[in-house]
Parts: C-alpha cells; sequence; structure tokens
C-alpha cells in the first residue's frame, strides 16, 4: 500500500517541531517491518519506506524457518549448543557476545513475532514442529506454512503494520527509492527519497536501515530483484565503517531452470530450501552418483560454504565448471510416503511442477546461488553504528553474528532480535544513548587499525592492479553480474581478484558510484549502489589472502583446510581468522 506522508518535504527542508521522537525505519523485510510496529508500540513517531510493495523483500522468500532454543526444546538442545553450533559455522570469525545476545534472546522474539501474528507450523501433539538444518546440533527450526515461512512471517507482520497505519501510528511510504541520508550537526537527521517521480525528503532523531542484502551482485541468486545493495551504499557514503564484505554465501542448491520453463516458472529464482537436505535428500551428479561424503564428514549437512564450494570443485573435476549436479528428494517420498513432500514443502513442490519436475519422481537440477551477505555496516550490540543516529538491523548489518559463514535460519532471527535492540536504544529503553557514536570498545579496535591499514595501502587503492588487456565492455548489470560471478564468486584467486578491480574502477571512472547520481529514476541509483559494493567487496576479497569459510581462495595455502577435508579439520583455519578487515570512508579508503 501506498500512503504519502504528510511530514515528506522537499529536501533539505527545515525540521517540524516534534512531541514524539521520530524514527525512520528503510525496508519492509522481517528487521524493518519488526522494527517498525516495536517502536510504534513505544510511543515513537514512525515512518517506514519500502523500495517496492511491502512484500518486496528477502524475507519473503525465505523458505526454511527461524532457529531458536525454546522454554520446551528437542530433547539434549540447549541454548549453549545452538552458540556452539552458530561459532563453529561462522569458521571462529564471529563476536561471541553478539552469538550469545542472538541465541540467549532468540525465544523472547519469537513470542513477539506470535503476538503480532505469525503461527508456527505445530506437531501432531499440538507442540511446535521443529526441524533440524545443516550444522545444526538438534532440530531448532520453527517454519510456518512447510517451505513457506518467509512469507507467513511476512504477511503477517504486514498485517499489523497496516492494522497500525490505519490507527495512525505508523506512516508508510511504498515505492520510495530513498537516495540519500541527510546529516546535520554530526548526525544522520533524515533521508532523502524518489517517490512519483519527485524527490522528497523526511527528517527525523534517526534512521534505521534494513534494508537487506545484495544478490542482484551475481548472475544467479536467490534474491529478489530488491537486493541492490543500497542500504550498504547509504551509509557507505554517510562515513558509515562496514566488514566482512569478503563474505558472501552462496546457497547450494537454487534449482536450475530449462530455457523452455524459465518463463513459465516465473522471474524470481527457486531456492530448494536447506530444510530438504535435512529431510535426507542428497546430491548426486550426472553420473548419479553421490559425492558429497568425499568432500565432507557431514556430506549433505556440512555448512553450506562447504557444500557450495564441494559443488563447484565437484564439477570443475568433472570438466564441467559452468554445470549444475542434482538433488535427489525421491528418497524422503520414499522414507515417510506418498504425499510427504507435498505436505511438508508445499511451495518447492508446486514451484518444481511449474518447472516441468515432479521430484517425488525425478532429480531436481540445481547449482550455488549468492543468497545472503555475512558482511555490511558495522554495529555494535544496539544496532548503532559508527554515525550518530544511524542504526541498522538485518542483513545489511554486521553484528558479528554471522562471521564468515552463516548458520542455517539465523538470518530472520539477526533481522528481529537485533532490530528489537535497535529499536530499545532508540527508545532510550536502559540501553546506551543512541545519539552517541555506535562501535563497542572492540569493534572501535578494528576499525582503527583498520584505518591505519587503509592509509598504508591508499596510494594503490582499488586500481592499483596491471591494466587489462583489450577494450573493456561498456556498463550494464549483466555485464556486472557475469564478472563477478566469474572472478569473485565461490572460488577465488588473486589474478581473477585483480582483473575484477580494475574492471570495476573502469566503470567507476564513468559512473563515480561514491556520489549520489542526479536522476530521478530509481534504476540509476540501484545501479551506482550495485557498483560500489561490488568495488567494497572486491577489495575485501583481495585483502584476505587466506581461505576462511564463505570466502575461498584456490590460491590460499590453506585451501585443504577450507574445502573441508576431514584430515585438515583439525588444524587452524587460517592465520587472520580473528582479524576483521572493517573499511570506512572517513579512513582514507579511496575507491578509483
Amino acid at each position: 500500500m501506498t500512503a504519502t506522508a504528510p511530514s515528506a518535504t522537499a529536501p533539505n527542508a527545515p525540521a517540524a517541531t516534534q512531541q514524539r521522537k521520530r524514527l525512520i525505519v528503510v525496508g519492509s523485510g522481517i528487521a524493518g517491518l519488526y522494527s517498525a510496529l516495536l517502536a510504534a508500540e513505544g510511543g515513537a513517531d514512525v515512518v517506514l519506506l519500502s523500495k517496492g510493495a511491502l512484500a518486496d523483500s528477502n524475507t519473503y522468500f525465505a523458505q526454511g524457518g527461524i532457529s531458536a532454543v525454546l522454554d520446551e526444546p528437542a530433547p539434549g538442545d540447549t541454548v549453549a549448543a545452538h552458540i556452539a553450533d552458530t561459532l563453529k559455522a561462522g569458521g571462529g570469525h564471529c563476536d561471541e557476545d553478539a552469538v550469545r545476545v542472538l541465541c540467549t534472546e532468540a525465544r523472547r522474539d519469537i513470542a513477539g513475532l506470535q503476538r503480532f501474528g505469525v503461527r508456527f507450523d505445530l506437531d501432531d501433539d499440538g507442540d511446535p514442529a521443529l526441524g533440524i538444518e545443516a550444522a545444526h546440533s538438534a532440530p531448532r527450526i520453527l517454519h510456518a506454512g512447510g517451505d513457506a515461512t518467509g512469507a507467513g512471517v511476512a504477511r503477517a507482520l504486514i498485517r499489523a503494520v497496516l492494522d497500525t497505519q490505519a490507527a495512525g501510528r505508523i506512516q508508510v511510504i511504498g515505492h520510495a527509492h530513498v537516495t540519500a541520508l541527510l546529516q546535520s550537526f554530526g548526525r544522520v537527521s533524515g533521508v532523502n527519497f524518489i517517490h512519483d517521480g519527485r524527490e522528497l525528503g523526511v527528517h527525523a532523531d534517526a534512521v534505521l536501515l534494513a534494508t537487506g542484502g545484495a544478490g542482484r551482485l551475481f548472475a544467479k541468486t536467490s534474491n529478489p530483484a530488491v537486493a541492490t545493495a543500497d542500504g550498504l551504499a547509504l551509509a557507505w557514503r554517510a562515513g558509515a565503517a562496514v566488514a566482512d564484505l569478503e563474505f558472501f554465501q552462496f546457497h547450494p542448491t537454487c534449482m536450475v531452470l530449462p530455457e523452455d520453463a524459465r518463463e513459465t516458472a516465473g522471474s524470481e529464482p527457486l531456492l530448494i530450501s536447506e530444510a530438504v537436505r535435512g529431510e535426507g535428500a542428497v546430491l548426486v551428479d550426472a553420473h548419479g552418483e553421490r559425492f558429497m561424503p568425499a568432500y565432507h564428514p557431514d556430506a549433505e549437512l556440512a555448512p553450506r560454504d562447504v557444500v557450495s564450494r564441494s559443488i563447484a570443485l565437484h564439477l570443475a573435476a568433472l570438466g564441467e565448471p559452468n554445470g549444475h549436479v542434482f538433488l535427489d528428494a525421491r528418497v524422503i517420498e520414499e522414507r515417510h510416503g506418498k504425499g510427504f513432500l507435498a505436505k511438508r514443502f508445499p511451495t518447492i513442490t508446486a514451484r518444481t511442477r511449474e518447472a516441468g519436475v515432479d521430484w517425488t519422481r525425478e532429480l531436481v537440477p540445481v547449482a550455488p546461488a549468492a543468497h545472503y551477505w555475512m558482511g555490511g555496516v558495522v554495529t555494535d550490540l544496539h544496532g548503532r553504528t559508527s554515525v550518530p543516529g544511524l542504526l541498522a538491523a538485518g542483513e545489511v548489518a554486521c553484528t558479528g553474528v554471522q562471521g564468515a559463514n552463516r548458520l542455517a535460519s539465523n538470518s530472520l532471527l539477526e533481522g528481529l532480535v537485533f532490530g528489537r535492540r535497535a529499536v530499545q536504544a532508540f527508545l532510550g529503553d536502559g540501553s546506551p544513548d543512541p545519539s552517541a557514536p555506535a562501535l563497542r570498545p572492540r569493534a572501535g579496535e578494528r576499525l582503527a587499525s583498520s584505518a591505519a591499514d587503509a592509509d598504508r595501502h591508499a596510494t594503490t587503492a582499488l586500481s592499483g592492479s596491471p591494466e587489462p588487456s583489450g577494450v573493456p565492455v561498456p556498463f550494464s548489470r549483466d555485464a556486472l553480474r557475469r564478472l563477478m560471478t566469474a572472478k569473485a564468486g565461490v572460488i577465488r584467486n588473486g589474478t581473477e581478484l585483480n582483473a575484477a578491480a580494475v574492471a570495476l574502477a573502469t566503470w567507476a571512472d564513468v559512473l563515480d558510484p561514491e556520489t549520489v547520481p542526479e536522476s530521478l529514476d530509481p534504476r540509476d541509483h540501484e545501479d551506482a549502489n550495485l557498483l560500489l559494493a561490488a568495488q567494497l567487496l572486491v577489495h575485501a576479497a583481495r585483502e584476505r589472502r587466506t581461505s576462511l569459510g564463505a570466502h575461498y581462495r584456490s590460491d590460499s595455502r590453506e585451501d585443504d583446510a577450507a574445502v573441508g577435508d576431514p584430515a585438515a579439520e583439525d588444524d587452524p583455519v587460517a592465520e587472520d581468522t580473528d582479524k576483521r578487515y572493517t573499511l570506512s570512508r572517513k579512513a582514507s579508503l579511496i575507491l578509483d
């Protein structure tokens, strides 16, 4: 629903006298919707800006579920076990304090979702139906509508937001593309945005970015069209610190549609949920051979980065680097009986059938696809960034929870827990002053060391690679996605990353992604945001010369351990496991 906020003004208009604190929430995924509702409940004047319709988000397409240890957990499960699983999947790169907060407070926000109308699936005894997914040591995954958890959660929260809007406590502005963060007196004080062909502005006491990720950087992705790195670009241009951008998770099993099925199946990608492998599905190659046990002792239930990388390496070994493998879900139907797949995974069953595949009888062609960015805008445990007045939550934020590789079904949970904590900080509920700089001491130390590192390398910047041969192709989204997939995708090396940096710098000389485009066309802004995000990702990937988690460098001396070789599992992952490459425009990093 689109509504024009009465407070929207021409850019740079003075702020109106306000009796209540105003919070602008940018984004309508789980973090944005939940945060807006909580802020409105807390008495704030809330303006919610959605880039498209409220349902246009990564959250809506999430299938697997939300991980949480409830008051009555599965037998043997504990919060400590959830913490341990998250830390292990993160490759030793997680912020342990953030992980402890996430897992300890999870049940609180599951109850919060239920209060806003979310209904999770129940088992035959009327208890929550808990599933298990890769790298979890116990069943703790809540789902709604089988494999449509994100859609179920989003619909309930959207209804709650629209009801709150009708009551006059939230202003919703749909199809509003935020172009810049306004700043005054050293703090963020509002946003400019494009709406109905006009540029408008709205002022507030703080802005919460909940804009999601950037899967559209790559040729194959599970993300919808809105995932174009907008929040990251907004925060970077405002001077906020970013970190862990080299860690981009590729989901192992995105369905590869045959040419004649792509139009009928729709434009959005079809992800085959992690939960399908949790139920017993296996991966086989074109010869019908199961291959994952040779790459990791947990086989199909290994962490996502291991499974994606193993698929890529196996295809390369078969001489088919651009090919695909197959997911065999028939074993699930055989084990549980006819009709189980349709009951447990109704959405996937319907969509695979639309694409011409009956997965109860046939193999499903799959390949890795860009899925989730572990890095983002650096925040503390209260959602505060390094810029006063700017908060962030969800995928756009880097809390340190996800480390080098996100544990399955922890993403929606992170948006909930840290979205709530950001609102608490904004409302002043016993948390630190939200107008203060965000970085807690440990993060501040990382930023200081990274700033020195950036100064040391400022003379080389991102264009310090050899000149490319031949005439570069003109910038286009397709060209950018092909470049990033080929040179900064699942498997990377220094030579390819250097080539990517050169190509990106060539495009940046023309588009200047560090500057807000003088255009009322949202696509021009998205292009600049994608190009800027690509430069930042490639820079971070070049800096981390060893393999870790979702960042795999084939030229790393630790490559055997990074693949998931059982013989190397007990070895240290990499000498820079704990080193976090934090970048900031204020740290004199020049992208040229």
